[in-house]
């Protein structure tokens, strides 16, 4: 079981990261699109790029792991379910995962 203080790491992270993600998207497409020949399209490009630089760094997407739901374990994790490996076992051979049976041959 992860510590409490990580799980609640992760769901202050995915908050910040939508909170910023409208003006980090605008700033991103701002530094895309500038024409950098001109001598105002590189000062947009350098000033997109230094109000980029001002959002929190945990409000970039990348900071962001996928931890599962029950236990908050990192490493293991299956997406289409939301769970970590072990977690997703005991779950599905409990019958408590729709559609999901052991295979057998």
């Amino acid at each position: 079981m992860a510590k409490e203080s990580m799980k609640a790491r992760e769901v202050k992270r995915a908050k910040l990261v939508a909170r910023y993600a409208e003006k980090r998207a605008a700033l991103k497409s701002i530094i895309a699109h500038a024409d950098v020949s001109t001598e105002e399209g590189a000062m947009a490009a350098y000033e997109a790029a230094r109000k980029l630089q001002d959002i929190p760094r945990n409000a970039n997407p990348i900071r962001l792991h996928n931890r599962c739901k029950v236990t908050g374990r990192p490493k293991g994790y299956m997406r289409q379910f939301g769970l970590s490996r072990i977690q997703f076992r005991e779950m599905a051979s409990s019958g408590l995962i729709p559609g999901v049976k052991k295979a057998s041959w």
